[in-house]
């Protein structure tokens, strides 16, 4: 993959993070490409989420506390938005 590209959907995360959690950062964008990563998987090919869910439980934990923060920073973001 060339650098233009890396840049470019980098600036594609970044913006679809500020507009999903009101900010972006880096530890933020990690977060919420390793959310649209696995809710993307799960969406499409769900015996590889299975598969991995059952293989990696503490994984499997960690990001439902992951989707969990991302759905309140989320809330928070829509909530505040409409003030």
């Amino acid at each position: 993959m060339n650098e233009k590209l890396v840049d470019q959907l980098d600036g594609l995360v970044e913006k679809y993070t500020e507009l999903l959690l009101g900010e972006a950062n880096d530890e933020l964008k990690k977060k919420v490409q390793a959310y649209v990563m696995y809710t993307h998987i799960a969406k499409s090919m769900p015996p590889l989420a299975k598969h991995w869910n059952e293989t990696y439980p503490d994984a499997k934990e960690g990001l439902k506390e992951l989707i969990a923060e991302i759905k309140e920073m989320n809330e928070a973001h829509r909530e505040k938005s409409k003030r």
